[in-house]
This record gives C-alpha cells, structure tokens and sequence, in this order.
C-alpha cells in the first residue's frame, strides 16, 4: 500500500519503498534533517507488516547533478559498503537511486541511532565518560579507511587521486574562480607549495572525516563513519590534519582532535592499527591545509547561493565563515599582535526608526517568535538568518573603519595612493605569481589585522578570533 500524498516527492519515494522493502505498508513521514548544505539527509519513518521501521536517505539537492560534488552518492554508496568489511562502523546501504525514480542521485541505508551534532559530541554532559576515548577510536577507524583497496573494488578509476601539490593547486584554482581577493588564502597557498611535506604514500582518503559527520554513542563512542562524498585518492594524512581543523573543534579549542580528545591518542590509535608512524609535523601541514580548504569552500558556498539564490539563507551564511578559517590560517603561519577594531555608531533621522533598529526587529523576531513555533529545518534555517542580520548589525558598526584601516595598510605595504580595489588586487597577483614574497615588510602585519577585523564582524565568539587576540594581548 503506499501513503496517499499531494507531494509529489513523498508519493514517488513511496513507490520505490513499495518496490524494494518487503512488507511495506505506507510512508509515515519524511522530515530532512537539520545540517548538511552539500547534500540532503532524510529521516524516513515506514509502516510495515512487522511495524514501524526507520530509514535514512541521503540524497543530491536539487539541481544538483549526480557527480558534481566529489565522485557521486553512487560511489558514496559504494565506499561505505566496502568500509564496513573492514570494521568501519557505518550504516548498511539497502538501495542506490536510480534516474528512473524521479528522486535524482542519492541512496537509502539503515537509520542508526546516536548523535551527529558536533558541539553537543564535544559539549555535552552525556558525552563526559566516552569523549576521552574517541580520539583513539579516530585514529584506529582511519588507519581501516586507509587500508581499503579501492583497485580490488574497482574505484581506482572513479575516484581523483590528487598528490599534495595537485590538492593545493586545485583548491586554489577554485578560489580563483570566484572572482573575490582573499590574500589570507593566497599566502596560505604560497606557503603550502613552500613547504610540501617530502616523503608521503597515496591510498583512499575520506577527506571530510571530522567531529559532524560521525555517529557517536554516549556509550560505545564512533557507531558510524558518513559523508564519503569527497573521497579520493591521496595523502592519508589528510585525513589526521582535517580531524584537527579548528572550525571542527566546536569551540573547544584546548582539545585539537575535534573539540574532544588529544593528538598523541588520535596517532596511538592509528599507529596500533595500521602499524604507521605518524609525524606531527606531517599532520600540521594538514590541518593548516583544512583551514586553507575550507575557507575555499566557504567562498564555493556563498559563490552558489549568487548563482541559484533559492538554495536559501544556508548558503551566504557559510560564504562569511570563510573569514574563520582564515583566522586560523593566521593563528597557524603568522600569529602576532592585533588591536581591538574601533566602531563608528550610525546616525539616524530622529523622526523614525533607524536602519538598525529595523534589522534588530527582524532579527529578533527569527530568533524569538519564528524559532520558538517551528522545528526541524525550518527552525535551523530562522536561526541562521537571525545570525546573518547579526553580520550586518555589527558591519554598519565596525565596517567603515575596517575598511579605512585597510586602506591605510596597503597604502603603506605599497608606497601608493592608489585605491583600495586596485592596491587589493595588486597584492593578491603579487601573492599569485610570486613577486610578492612572503617575508615581505609589514605583509604579515597587515594580513594579520585585515582578518581580525573581518572576524570580529563576521563571528567575534569564534574560537580562533579569541587566539588571535589572547595572543595579543599576551604579547601586549
């Protein structure tokens, strides 16, 4: 039987259960899960001759293609059937979407219990007695992914294998495609190139294995490994370095393995299992790397909301975070001093309500009657739009002086009176084709303030703003 439904969707998801699990009787609901702005999950509740069973389906957003990000949900699919012969927990994959059921690309897999939500992983009380543990169980489930023969399961050709060089190269040629100048991101791409590490092996990566993307019991730690979606072939370390990538640390800064354990037991753990040696330096390449990666990705985020703006408010929300990882960027290659940002209050007509008092009432508004009547995603999303007026409010603060003392750092890193899109420019190429060297006097001081700054607009509550200025304020 399936679910009389005037959604399209939900009538042609139920018709592809009817087909393929036995017993069932009718679709009871279908609620899209709160995070992931690159795909779609789905919790999905059937009815059937032996009772009530719960689904999860992960799937491609619309218009989004079947490989335009990573190898594809098909190889996805694939790649977590292939990990769990080897001990990785994850779910069990009971079918791949085909074109011809209407849902576009994606797959159907058991639902497993346990908490994805990074910060309450890193944060919560029920976490206290398994988090010392999971940096541990990191490290030997990693060391398995790394183990996978992907030329036996046939993927050697269906999955980039990208050396370090390539990566740093194709995450940079992306960025350069947005058309924005971010000179953060291209100092960090010089240094990179510049510093290599100059012995590594090649074998399957993961590449977005991080605190968020795994299942975690109170109980029995790591239950499921998800988001295969941008495996390849490369550096294992990769995985290590990203793992310990401040923007996954969830505020929790003091433990680097996300925001729940140690590095020495995230390299016990891999060791034990993989009989490897793991070098610290090695994996610091990578996390500077995860902070260089992600601060491109960011941007990709905000670039595809201007080009579909109706993938919604998720999207140019992420685009600003590209700001946070390029603090940590900093904290990593060049920490040093930085002064608090100066704000400059706006003047209103006396006679009506002022530009921020009307983006307040918006904002409060989301955050306190929208989010106190909905749930779900529709609750997630007020409070992201909530967030992103916050952005404003604090850019008609601080936004003009941040802009005047940019201007004034690159006039004097120059010599020149030009303005200030050309001098922004002038340094990015100079970065790019390396005529600008990354000694250079006064570059470091003046990318140093210029991301501050930006950060304290975008997200002055982010963990890598506050080490930026404990540190100067222990220099000071």
């Amino acid at each position: 039987m399936i679910k009389a439904s005037s959604d399209p969707f939900e009538e042609r998801l139920a018709r592809i259960l009817s087909q393929h699990f036995d017993g069932f009787r009718r679709l009871k609901s279908c609620n899209r899960l709160s995070g992931g702005a690159s795909q779609e999950t789905y919790r999905l509740v059937m009815e059937t001759e032996a009772g009530v069973r719960v689904l999860a389906m992960r799937r491609a957003p619309e218009g989004v293609g079947e490989s335009d990000v990573g190898p594809g949900l098909a190889v996805e699919a694939l790649l977590m059937s292939e990990a769990r012969k080897v001990g990785v927990p994850g779910p069990e994959v009971y079918y791949v979407l085909q074109a011809a059921d209407g849902l576009g690309a994606g797959f159907i897999m058991e639902w497993i219990d346990g908490e994805t939500l990074g910060a309450k992983i890193a944060r919560a009380d029920e976490f206290t007695e398994i988090r010392p543990k999971l940096a541990f169980q990191c490290g030997q489930i990693l060391a398995r992914i790394h183990s996978i023969d992907v030329e036996t399961i046939g993927l050697n050709g269906k999955l980039d294998s990208l050396t370090p060089e390539a990566f740093i190269h194709q995450t940079w040629d992306n960025y350069k495609e947005f058309v924005t100048p971010q000179p953060m991101i291209d100092f960090t791409a010089r240094w990179l190139l510049e510093n290599i590490p100059d012995t590594y092996s090649m074998s399957l990566v993961h590449n977005d294995y991080r605190n968020g993307n795994l299942i975690v019991s109170p109980t029995e730690g790591i239950v499921a490994v998800l988001d295969w979606e941008v495996a390849h072939i490369g550096d294992p370390m990769r995985d290590l370095g990203w793992i310990c990538t401040n923007s996954w640390r969830f505020g929790r800064a003091e433990f680097p393995v996300g925001g729940f354990g140690e590095r020495e037991d995230l390299f016990a753990g891999y060791e034990v299992e993989s009989g490897k040696k793991v070098g610290p330096e090695h994996v610091r390449f990578w996390e500077v790397f995860g902070s260089f990666w992600w601060a491109v990705g960011c941007l990709r985020m905000g670039e595809r909301y201007r080009q579909r703006p109706s993938v919604g408010v998720e999207y140019p929300a992420i685009g600003r975070r590209t700001s946070e990882c390029q603090i940590d960027c900093v904290n990593l290659l060049i920490p040093g001093a930085v002064k608090a940002p100066s704000s400059e209050p706006n003047s209103f007509s006396s006679n009506m309500p002022g530009s921020s008092e009307l983006l307040q009432s918006v904002r409060d508004f989301l955050r306190g009657e929208v989010t106190d009547r909905t749930e779900g995603r529709t609750r997630f999303l007020a409070r992201v739009g909530s967030n992103s007026l916050d952005i404003v409010l604090r850019e008609l603060e601080l936004g003009p002086s941040h802009m005047a003392e940019q201007i004034r750092g690159l006039r004097n890193l120059f010599g020149s009176q030009e303005d200030f899109v050309k001098l922004q420019w002038r340094l990015v190429e100079g970065l790019r084709d390396g005529s600008m060297p990354l000694d250079a006097p006064g570059l470091e001081k003046y990318l140093r303030q210029s991301v501050f700054t930006q950060v304290a607009i975008d997200q002055p509550t982010y963990s890598g703003f506050l080490k930026a200025q404990g540190t100067a304020n222990a220099q000071g």
